[in-house]
């Protein structure tokens, strides 16, 4: 064991695999051998590698709790609804409730489903979780999750929760994550979302826009990689 001179804590030494790592990073250094022997030669060299290590170690650590999040929910697609009368009758059936515009993007040829069942696993965060920040946009909250491995999911998902999770709590409202935002008219693009409020379990419409903004309490819906 050695000692860290910059924190006072014990700590393990690097392993040669570990090394090998660092070696690599500057080997594939994109700017150059001659920029890399300037940096090399900088008196700064050594504290400042350290300090970036230092940065996105505690950026990982802070990423761990939601890498190593279990599934919130599985959900079934291709359960053989298809169209948008055929989802909205069944949650309406379930006495959910489905917003107009849900229904409108629904309707879209871009709304596509799966032609055989399968399980999709779900997971949740909020907004800063993602991010980090206390407002971020969609395209921010997108590429957090993206840089956990979490994937946007099928169209399909949105109505399905909504039908399968009628015992959502009063008050909750989840964004879902799809992989494509569906267009509704020449200024809308189309997402969903799933809340329970004073009315009723509903799917209503949210907009798609990647610069629209999110409080860091928003919670969003991914699906885990397979």
């Amino acid at each position: 064991m050695e000692q860290d001179q910059s924190t006072s804590k014990t700590v393990e030494p690097v392993t040669d695999g570990q090394s090998d790592t660092l070696i690599s990073v500057t080997k594939n250094y994109p700017g150059g051998k001659d920029n890399l022997e300037l940096a090399r030669a900088n008196p700064n060299f050594r504290r400042s590698i350290w300090n970036i290590l230092d940065e996105l170690a505690a950026e990982q650590a802070l990423r761990l709790s939601i890498i190593e999040r279990p599934t919130w929910k599985t959900i079934q697609l291709g359960t053989g609804l298809k169209t948008a009368e055929d989802f909205c009758a069944a949650i309406e059936k379930a006495s959910g409730r489905v917003g107009d515009w849900a229904k409108n993007i629904m309707s879209k040829d871009t709304f596509v489903v799966a032609d055989q069942p399968i399980e999709i696993k779900l997971v949740i965060a909020t907004t800063k979780e993602l991010t980090g920040k206390d407002v971020a946009t969609t395209e921010e909250v997108f590429a957090g999750a993206e840089c956990i491995g979490w994937k946007k999911c099928p169209p399909e998902v949105p109505p399905q929760l909504r039908l399968q999770y009628m015992d959502q709590p009063e008050g909750e409202c989840l964004n879902i994550a799809t992989e494509l935002p569906i267009p509704v008219s020449s200024i809308h693009i189309g997402m969903f979302n799933v809340a329970h409020d004073g009315y009723g379990r509903w799917l209503f419409p949210h907009s798609g826009d990647p610069y629209n903004g999110w409080t860091g309490s928003d919670c969003w819906v991914f699906c885990r990689p397979k």
